[in-house]
C-alpha cells in the first residue's frame, strides 16, 4: 500500500539527516563533539525515579488512566503556575495533559482550524510546527524573527490580510533556536495584537525554567488577559530532564483546552498512571533540582561564549534556554559550515536553514555536553583558522 497524502506532504525530518552524518562519523571511529542535539545529557532526579517506582508497585496504577488525566496531576499543574507565575489557572477546564508538548503542538490546529485556515508560525522555529501544518490541512505564513529586533516578531510586518486571515499563532520563548527571551511588555503587546485581530495564542514554554544572568522567564499567561485569547504549553523534559518519559501539560484558554482535550478523547487514553503520578512529584516537590540545572547550563553557556572570543568568533550570549545561536562566517552557508566543521573538526551543529528562511547565516550549538567538551570544541574549530584571533 501506498502512503496517504497526508503523510506523503509532512516535511522530511530534519534532524534526520543530522543523525545519519553524525552516526556515519562514529561509525569511522571519529570522536565527535555532537552540539546539533536537543536531548538533555542530565539523568532525571533521583526523587522523581523514586516516585515512578513506588507508584509502577501500585496495582491501581496498572489500570487505564481516566481519558483526561488523573485530577491529582492537574491539580499539581494548577498549583505549579500559581506558585512560579502567580497565575490563577482551574485545574477542571483549564488543564490537558500532554504526551509530550509536541503532541500539543500538533494536534491543536487539528483541533481548532479548519482546512485552508491560516496560521502564523516563527521563523527560525521548532521544525516540527510544520507538521501540524500539514496534519490540519491549514496555510501557514511567518512571523520573521531577526536579530535588530531581539529576535522577536515585529507584528507591524503583517499584511492587513494576512492579519484577518490568520486565526492561530505560535510563540516559543526562551526561543528554540535562537536563545532568545520575551518580556511582559512584549507579551502584553501579543495579547493586544491576538485581541484586535481575533488570533488564538499558543505559547511553547518548552525551556520556561532556563533563563539566565538572574532573570527567570516570563510566562505568556502573566500578561494581562492571555487567558482571554491562549494557552501555554509547558513539557517536563527540560526542566526536570524528562525527556523520555513524554509528560507535559497545557494550561489556559478554556476553550482551547477543550478542544485539546476532545481530540484527545478519540485519539489516547492518556498517559501510563505512574508516569503521572512522577509527574506530580517533579512538579510539586522541591526545585533545587531546577535551580541547579539553570546554574550548569549558565555555566556552560559562559564557557561556550568565551571560548569562542578566544578564537575571534564574535558571537552573543543567549539569554535563556540550552541553546547558543551563532553567525556562520562570511563566505559560508549554514550549512556549508556545518559540514565543514563536522569534516574537519569531528563538531557537529545544527545548520539554521533547517530552522527556517531565516535561520540562513547561523548555526545551532546545544549545551548539552559538559564544559570540557565545550571548550575542546571551540579549540577544534578555531584550529582551522577560519577566525581572526582576538
Amino acid at each position: 500500500m501506498e502512503l496517504s497524502n497526508k503523510l506523503k506532504q509532512l516535511p522530511p525530518q530534519f534532524f534526520a539527516s543530522l543523525v545519519q552524518k553524525v552516526g556515519a562519523a562514529v561509525a569511522q571511529g571519529r570522536d565527535v563533539i555532537n552540539l546539533g542535539q536537543g536531548n538533555p545529557d542530565q539523568p532525571t532526579p533521583p526523587h522523581i525515579v523514586k516516585a515512578l517506582q513506588e507508584a509502577v508497585e501500585n496495582p491501581a496504577n496498572h489500570k487505564y488512566s481516566p481519558f483526561r488525566g488523573i485530577a491529582e496531576l492537574k491539580q499539581a499543574a494548577a498549583d505549579f503556575y500559581k506558585r512560579e507565575y502567580n497565575v490563577d489557572i482551574d485545574p477542571l477546564t483549564e488543564v490537558a495533559v500532554l504526551f509530550g508538548t509536541k503532541i500539543g503542538l500538533v494536534e491543536l490546529p487539528m483541533a481548532v482550524l479548519n482546512p485552508g485556515d491560516l496560521m502564523l508560525l516563527p521563523d527560525p522555529g521548532y521544525p516540527d510546527y510544520l507538521s501540524g501544518v500539514v496534519m490540519a490541512d491549514v496555510h501557514y505564513e511567518t512571523l520573521p524573527l531577526m536579530a535588530e529586533n531581539s529576535f522577536l516578531p515585529d507584528y507591524t510586518m503583517l499584511s492587513d490580510e494576512s492579519k484577518e486571515r490568520a486565526k492561530l499563532m505560535y510563540l516559543n520563548y526562551p526561543n528554540n533556536p535562537t536563545g532568545a527571551t520575551a518580556n511582559l511588555d512584549f507579551f502584553n503587546e501579543t495579547v493586544a495584537f491576538a485581541k484586535e485581530n481575533d488570533i488564538a495564542v499558543s505559547h511553547d514554554f518548552a525551556y520556561g525554567a532556563i533563563g539566565f544572568d538572574g532573570v527567570k522567564p516570563v510566562s505568556f499567561l502573566q500578561a494581562k488577559g492571555a487567558k482571554d485569547v491562549g494557552i501555554e504549553m509547558y513539557t517536563l523534559s527540560k526542566t526536570y530532564n524528562m525527556a523520555g518519559w513524554r509528560v507535559g501539560f497545557a494550561v489556559g484558554n478554556s476553550q482551547l483546552i477543550e478542544a485539546l482535550n476532545l481530540i484527545q478523547d478519540h485519539m489516547f487514553v492518556s498517559i501510563f498512571p505512574a508516569i503521572q503520578h512522577a509527574a506530580i512529584a517533579a512538579l510539586t516537590d522541591s526545585q533545587e533540582c531546577v535551580n541547579e540545572l539553570a546554574n550548569r547550563y549558565e555555566n556552560r553557556r559562559n564557557v561556550l561564549i568565551n571560548a569562542c572570543n578566544r578564537i575571534g568568533w564574535q558571537v552573543e550570549s543567549p539569554k535563556g534556554s540550552f541553546f547558543a545561536w551563532l553567525p556562520v562566517p562570511k563566505g559560508y552557508t549554514s550549512q556549508m559550515f556545518a559540514d565543514k566543521i563536522l569534516a574537519e573538526a569531528d563538531v557537529a551543529v545544527a545548520p539554521g536553514n533547517g530552522f527556517g528562511k531565516f535561520g540562513e547565516g547561523y548555526i545551532r550549538v546545544g549545551l548539552l555536553v559538559d564544559e570540557h567538551r565545550l571548550e575542546e570544541a571551540v579549540e577544534r574549530i578555531g584550529k582551522l583558522n577560519i577566525f581572526t584571533k582576538a
